[in-house]
């Protein structure tokens, strides 16, 4: 079962997605990613849109470690529903707004804050095309100081970035790859 690993919520365990659509992040995985990400200062007060959530770990975790607000999206019924069990662990202390909608289709529709971490972790079958658009979507939503993160299986080729999006950090984990990319300024 998933847990918050740090920050207020420490120790916090998640409801898991039933299925077997859904792959978590492992805790060693996370440690390291948001050891990363705090010592950009990517987290405090940051508005983060986790896609394709999951049970929200990525984007839960975000919100202990001290991000102001979080937009968690997934088109899973049971994602959704592991979704909204968990966002009400954080009732009363963190803006969290859970939506059940596709990806791409969300960021059309989204007219909130500039995004300043944005979490994709897509399921194995999501094409590299299809990862393409969405980042290209979401580009012209990031802040300039945002933080891009897409976990894929390490057998995954580097997503292409759009124009105006560059890496900066890539590490492989076991089975799982991270990427870290930002607006180029």
């Amino acid at each position: 079962m998933a847990r918050i690993i740090a920050g207020t919520h420490k120790g916090r365990r998640l409801a898991a997605v039933s299925g077997t659509r859904t792959r978590p992040t492992s805790d060693r995985v996370k440690e390291s990613l948001f050891s990363r990400l705090e010592g950009y200062n990517a987290i405090e007060g940051a508005v983060v849109v986790d896609l394709f959530a999951g049970s929200g770990a990525l984007g839960l975790e975000a919100l202990s470690r001290g991000a102001a607000s979080l937009e968690a999206v997934d088109l899973a019924e049971p994602a959704y529903r592991a979704l909204i069990k968990n966002a009400a662990l954080f009732s009363g202390t963190a803006q969290v707004a859970v939506h059940k909608a596709a990806a791409l289709r969300y960021l059309r529709a989204r007219n909130g804050e500039p995004i300043e971490l944005l979490f994709l972790d897509p399921p194995y079958e999501l094409s590299e095309p299809e990862l393409a658009t969405i980042l290209t979507t979401a580009a012209p939503q990031l802040h300039e100081a945002a933080t891009v993160v897409v976990e894929r299986d390490a057998r995954s080729p580097e997503p292409t970035w759009p124009s105006g999006v560059v890496l900066f950090h890539h590490k492989t984990y076991g089975s799982t790859q991270l990427w870290l990319a930002e607006p180029a300024t």
